[in-house]
């Protein structure tokens, strides 16, 4: 009796568990998205492979997925990736500026942001899980994500995948300019620099924005292509760059704001200068007219006394006294 009741029990047990297992894999057989989110599902069950057996589109309602399959979720709404010199505000943390030179060997800094958006084609998904969510990526913390890890895994992938073609792309872009034809300041310390000449003036403003938009056009146009080939197909689509500043080194831009100061001590000297021979001029006219007109000398002299000065008396025997109030 002994013996059949431990059989019972361990019997009873081994039922218990494999409900328990049943009912887990049953429940968690289902699966939904968010309105922002698509997701790749993969066979999981004991006796499956491990390929891919369906796509659930963004916004979903409750879905059979199959048991112990599981969800490999993508953003599928507009992303962006930002690339800025505001601490902590892009991508990367702390401080982020690709640096390149220029046709004239200055190092520029770019900023600017990617927008894009995830190709939501199903073909296209299985190709791009395959590829890349079966393999991890290192994060900003050091630890290691899949793509689909959340923001995590999605900004690991985009800075090992994506930034490198971003970079290459803004090189070979900059590389075809003089620092003075996108930084119009940059001409101050350079040989032919001057404030009011060449790229430092009005009309070199003008072409420096010209030329920022003939490299954001180029980068437009280029990282496409480039995608798709470093990628392997057109895995991102929607593919937009804003390249929102470029600007100098600090030791660059330091000796930008010494000329400046410098050209501003100069054009303060040159107004004294003018406005000291305005102010000859116009005393030299004055007394002319004093000379032609003494009368209207001893008017203006009048004219001049301060009113606290109750009694004039300029010699001669002569006085003016204010009457009494």
């Amino acid at each position: 009796m002994r013996r059949r009741t431990l059989t019972y029990v361990a019997g009873g047990l081994v039922g218990l568990v494999v409900v328990i297992t049943a009912l887990t894999g049953l429940l968690g057989g289902f699966d939904r998205t968010d309105g922002g989110e698509v997701a790749v599902v993969r066979n999981g069950g004991t006796f499956d492979d491990r390929n891919i057996r369906q796509i659930i589109q963004p916004a979903s309602g409750l879905t059979w997925t199959g048991l112990w399959s599981s969800s490999h979720k993508y953003p599928s709404q507009q992303r962006f990736y930002t690339i800025t010199a505001a601490a902590n505000a892009g991508d990367r943390p702390g401080v982020d500026v690709v640096r390149t030179p220029s046709t004239d060997g200055v190092d520029m800094g770019i900023e600017g942001t990617l927008y894009f958006t995830l190709n939501l084609d199903e073909k296209t998904l299985r190709d791009f899980d395959n590829k890349f969510g079966t393999r991890t990526f290192t994060g900003a913390d050091g630890h290691r994500y899949h793509a689909y890890d959340g923001d995590l895994g999605w900004s690991a992938f985009l800075d090992q995948i994506i930034r490198p073609v971003i970079d290459n792309d803004l090189r070979e872009q900059i590389s075809s300019f003089r620092c003075a034809e996108l930084v119009s300041s940059c001409a101050l310390v350079q040989n032919s620099g001057s404030p009011g000449t060449g790229n430092a003036g009005t009309a070199g403003g003008k072409t420096n924005n010209g030329n920022i938009a003939a490299v954001q056009n180029a980068v437009n146009s280029s990282l496409a292509e480039d995608l798709k080939a470093t990628l392997g197909d057109d895995f991102l689509e929607g593919l937009r760059f804003n390249l929102v500043r470029v600007t100098l080194p600090d030791n660059v831009q330091a000796a930008v704001d010494k000329a400046q100061a410098a050209f501003a001590a100069v054009s303060e000297a040159q107004a004294k200068v003018a406005q000291a021979k305005a102010d000859a001029a116009a005393n030299a006219a004055r007394q002319q007219g004093y000379q032609k007109c003494p009368a209207c000398a001893v008017i203006d002299e009048m004219k001049a006394i301060p009113p606290s000065v109750t009694t004039f008396a300029p010699g001669q025997n002569f006085a003016v006294t204010a009457p009494a109030k």
